[in-house]
């Protein structure tokens, strides 16, 4: 029996397909294969989740590419903006995950920001102050949003609106960041139902650690490693996370007595990649 062709696959099973290949093949690839398969490819259901190159260089050479393709002249033609604008707009609206790259403008970012409504999950590449204002004006729009990532800039404040606005939130990844009672106490206020919570490499007083694991019961897994503020062997902290299928708090220390006052690491002067959870929605 003669095995079928390819490009008689139907529609819906290579929209299928298309979703799950990674960005630079859906734009680079998959048009060229054939008539079919190009045609698949414009289905806005291939582009609902945008993951973007976290390499500029991967960035760029995707850009010069497709403007080799598209016979454009320089790289004005087609500016990172304008590249954001074009992959989000392919979504028609259908985007649910987004991972942008750290060299976003706020253009960029405003204009994801409203396109996205239905967005599930959202990294927004680079965590200055820049991308956590924007998430504070946009996040009560994003009705079904459960996995975040933010920088250290307006914590409590987001934390707070995702409280109000996203009944669906289980997932928040804030890394080397400062955690007092303050941040602790609105988290717990607002999120109690957090079951993903990333805080590694942070600042974190021991108090709001307590908090945290008093106040946040569904609590699967907690990574508050590598941070300062409490002992990694710390018996109450232990005994409070007994509950936590994944609990890890490894190289935690309390911190010394710094000569040039308070210290807090600031995550914006190191190259870090979010490792999520193994979770459905990456």
């Amino acid at each position: 029996m003669e095995g079928g062709k390819w490009e008689d696959l139907s529609t819906d099973l290579l929209v299928d397909i298309f979703n799950r290949v990674g960005m630079e093949s859906l734009l680079l690839d998959v048009p060229l294969v054939c008539k079919s398969w190009y045609q698949a490819s414009l289905n806005p259901m291939c582009w609902q989740h945008l993951i973007f190159p976290t390499s500029y260089f991967k960035l760029h050479q995707i850009l010069n590419e497709m403007l080799e393709r598209l016979e454009m002249k320089n790289q004005e033609d087609l500016s990172f903006t304008a590249f954001v604008k074009f992959i989000v707009n392919r979504s028609c609206g259908n985007a649910t995950i987004i991972k942008l790259p750290n060299c976003c403008t706020e253009e960029a970012l405003e204009y994801v920001a409203k396109q996205c409504p239905r967005l599930k999950a959202f990294d927004g590449g680079s965590y200055d102050e820049l991308t956590n204002s924007v998430i504070q004006k946009f996040i009560c729009k994003w009705k079904n949003l459960e996995m975040l990532t933010l920088g250290k800039y307006h914590l409590k404040e987001i934390v707070t609106q995702i409280g109000l606005h996203c009944n669906n939130f289980i997932s928040l990844s804030a890394p080397f960041n400062y955690f007092g009672k303050d941040e602790a106490f609105a988290l717990v206020s607002s999120l109690p139902k957090l079951k993903y919570l990333d805080l590694h490499g942070g600042t974190l007083d021991k108090e709001a650690v307590v908090m945290i694991l008093q106040g946040c019961k569904q609590l699967v897994h907690l990574d508050v490693s590598n941070s300062f503020g409490f002992n990694e062997d710390d018996f109450e902290i232990l005994e409070l996370a007994s509950y936590i299928p994944s609990f890890i708090c490894h190289g935690s220390y309390v911190k010394p007595d710094w000569p040039y006052g308070d210290y807090a690491v600031d995550h914006d002067d190191l190259d870090y990649y979010t490792d999520y959870y193994d979770y459905d929605l990456w």
